[in-house]
C-alpha cells in the first residue's frame, strides 16, 4: 500500500515575466515539510509548475499523492489531459504552436510516471491555509531576489 503525501504548491511573480518564487509544503504523518525558491527571470506560470516538480522531486519513493493548487494552468493540463494531447502532438498545442515551458512539462511528466498523483484545484487567496502558506513563502523568495 502506498503512502499518501499531501503538496500545496504555489508559484507567483513580480511582472510577468520577471522575479519569481515558487513554494511546495508536503504534509505526512502529522509532519510538514517546506521548500521554496526563486528565479530572476521567470513567468507566474513557469513558478507554478516548478512548485509541483519540486514537491514530488522531494519524495523518496513511490507514493500516493494528492497535489493541491489554485493554478488553473498546472490543474488544468493534467485534468484536461491538455499534457497528454501536447505530448501525442510532438509538443505542438492545438493550435499547432509550440508548447510554453516544455521543459517543464516534460519533467513534470517523468515524476508523475513515478507517482499515483491526483491534481486537485483550489481557490486562490481563500480560506485555505496551506494554500496561502505556500502564497507568502513563494512571494518571500520574491524579495529575496
Amino acid at each position: 500500500m502506498l503512502k499518501t503525501v499531501e503538496i500545496y504548491t504555489d508559484g507567483a511573480c513580480s511582472g510577468n515575466p520577471g522575479k519569481g518564487g515558487w513554494c511546495a509544503i508536503l504534509l505526512y504523518g502529522g509532519k510538514e515539510k517546506i521548500l521554496a525558491g526563486g528565479e530572476q527571470e521567470t513567468t507566474n506560470n513557469r513558478m507554478e509548475v516548478y512548485a509541483a516538480i519540486a514537491g514530488l522531486s522531494a519524495l523518496k519513493e513511490r507514493c500516493a499523492v494528492k497535489l493541491y493548487s489554485d493554478s488553473a494552468y498546472l490543474v488544468n493540463a493534467i485534468e484536461q489531459h491538455w499534457l497528454n494531447n501536447w505530448q501525442r502532438n510532438f509538443w505542438r498545442t492545438a493550435d499547432n504552436k509550440p508548447v510554453k515551458n516544455q521543459d517543464l512539462w516534460q519533467e513534470l511528466s517523468s515524476l508523475m510516471l513515478a507517482h499515483n498523483v491526483t491534481f486537485i484545484k483550489v481557490k486562490g487567496h481563500a480560506d485555505n491555509e496551506y494554500n496561502n502558506r505556500c502564497d507568502k513563502a513563494a512571494r518571500a523568495e520574491i524579495a529575496k531576489l
